[in-house]
């Protein structure tokens, strides 16, 4: 061993010390900063989000579902086979709640069918109601 090395522990380095068993991410989650959270669904979101789903898989129309939670969006797609590119999108995006509405309806083409505040209002746009049409 040469003269500059040692076998005691250095003394410039301070030992590890844990202060909590908490990380420091998530203090940062706990104090309300938000920067890394994920935009989700509520629970009633989703409770109208699965109730029309479910309708249209007992119809046959739609066979699959993918859902996705991002810090800007959350996105539940929608698909009629699962190798496939999905037909609708709904889409939460929290930055446009004051402004256009946070919820929207996006088609596979990326044309928004129809965007508001109101999800279960935004969704009737998948589902349309049937109308009487008079005989004349």
């Amino acid at each position: 061993m040469a003269e500059s090395e040692t076998t005691e522990p250095s003394r410039a380095r301070p030992a590890l010390v844990v202060v909590s068993g908490v990380s420091s991410d998530a203090m940062q989650g706990a104090r309300g900063d938000k920067r890394g959270a994920a935009v989700s669904f509520s629970r009633r979101e989703l409770n109208v989000i699965f109730n029309l789903y479910g309708a249209k898989v007992a119809q046959g129309e739609w066979r699959d579902y993918a859902i996705d939670f991002t810090p800007a969006k959350a996105v539940f797609s929608i698909f009629r086979r699962t190798c496939e590119a999905p037909l609708y999108r709904i889409e939460k995006i929290p930055a446009l709640a004051r402004r256009q509405g946070a919820f929207s309806v996006v088609a596979a083409t990326g044309l928004v069918l129809r965007r508001g505040h109101d999800l279960s209002r935004v969704v009737r746009v998948l589902d349309p109601a049937l109308r009487l049409v008079g005989a004349e």
